[in-house]
């Protein structure tokens, strides 16, 4: 079993702080595409820029392995107090500069045992994630083909849980990262004066009981096995104080774990809205957009890589958690291949890491790295083996 070098470690901890320094947001990351290309370049690779991200391969065979890792920062103001803090307004809070970090240093590895491995090892470092389009953006541009990509998977570092512990694998059966869709609900009434409400047909009023037939939608009609949420984010009508408001409008999170829940909510939102509006004398208008699927892990391919990390991590660092609420972009290769999306701890609050993923102060445990870049290089050699 391969096990990153204390060399090969300083260059994977180097590399992040360089790429945390150059935090970039969304498809514009000409930095941080530039330094990703130059170090495969130096492992001896070809990149190539894809839908807005860096792909290139290793290895020859009929069976191909994508490992993924993503690029892009937050647009918020860094206040970790590191060193290498970035210092542009933006900020990796969410640890992306690890994810590519560990990933070149898993592509170096890979270079390295090239003549051994038993297939072909693709690479996507992606743009975009935060936008939840950059996986769809190489995709469409080819990424699954040239070669076709059998099966990939993803590591996303975890930190300020009370559970994080640095260095061990979370892994989720089924569905790891819940749906994200927007709910966009328009209520029209009639104008009138506030002395004369009876001319008028009250939006707001008509809204109100919108959002508390929506309370009691998951609570009453979702089984409780099922981890939905459907929530009234914002809402707005109305222009003065004394009159009876003709319009108004909420805006809804919507967010299931299956499919099923998903096609339900959406019918069923839209019914009682509309039933609402019209037992008061209104309309209700309802659009909805669809955001990202549920990620669901490959049932089988989960239960492949929890044997291939209990090889080679030390017993009790692979542990099987439930799913989490936030949406993940990877999803889009889910549901084209056979694919696992893991979670990477990398510093727990009892161990003085308190802020979690998005939050501006947010740090990792960088010796959890060079574990990250050991779970890349052995599932894949081991997948490529057994297939």
């Amino acid at each position: 079993m391969f096990h990153v070098s204390e060399e090969l470690k300083k260059e994977i901890i180097d590399n992040r702080r360089e790429l945390h320094k150059r935090a970039e947001i969304g498809f514009d990351l000409p930095e941080t595409r530039a330094y990703v290309a130059k170090k495969l370049r130096e492992y001896g690779y070809e990149p190539v820029e894809l839908g807005g991200g860096i792909t290139c391969t290793v290895g020859a065979g009929e069976k191909t392995i994508l490992l993924r890792a993503d690029m892009d920062a937050l647009p918020m103001k860094e206040e970790s107090g590191l060193d290498y803090a970035c210092e542009t307004g933006n900020c990796h809070s969410c640890g992306h500069d690890c994810h590519t970090a560990m990933l070149l240093g898993a592509a170096k590895a890979l270079k390295e045992m090239e003549g051994e491995l038993k297939g072909t090892v693709k690479f996507m470092f992606q743009p975009a994630e935060e936008l939840l389009g950059g996986a769809a953006a190489m995709i469409e541009a080819g990424l699954l083909e040239n070669p076709k990509v059998d099966a990939a998977f993803g590591l996303h570092v975890a930190a300020g849980l009370e559970d994080s512990y640095s260095g061990t694998v979370r892994c989720t059966h089924g569905t790891m990262n819940r749906s994200g869709d927007a709910i966009k609900v328009t209520v029209t009434g009639r104008d009138a004066h506030g002395s004369t409400p009876e001319r008028g047909i009250d939006a707001i009023s008509i809204a109100a009981r919108i959002v508390l037939a929506l309370e009691e939608l998951v609570a009453k009609e979702i089984p409780s096995k099922e981890d939905s949420v459907v929530l009234v984010g914002k809402i707005a009508g109305g222009t003065t104080c004394n009159s009876v408001a003709g319009n108004a409008v909420l805006e809804i999170s919507v967010r299931t774990e299956g499919h099923e829940e998903r096609a339900f909510l959406k019918r069923r939102v839209k019914e009682i809205a509309q039933g609402i509006a019209a037992v008061y004398r209104g309309s209700a208008e309802v659009e909805y957009q669809y955001g990202m699927p549920p990620l669901v892990n490959h049932e089988d391919m989960m239960n492949e890589f929890i044997g291939y990390m209990n090889e080679f991590l030390p017993e009790g660092s692979v542990r099987e958690v439930p799913g989490q609420g936030g949406c993940e972009d990877f999803t889009m290769v889910c549901e084209r291949v056979p694919a696992i999306f893991l979670m990477l701890g990398a510093g727990d609050k009892g161990s003085g890491y308190e802020y979690s993923m998005h939050h501006p102060s947010m740090r990792v445990d960088e010796n959890a790295l060079p574990v990250g870049t050991e779970v890349y290089v052995n599932c894949a050699v081991r997948w490529l083996e057994e297939h």
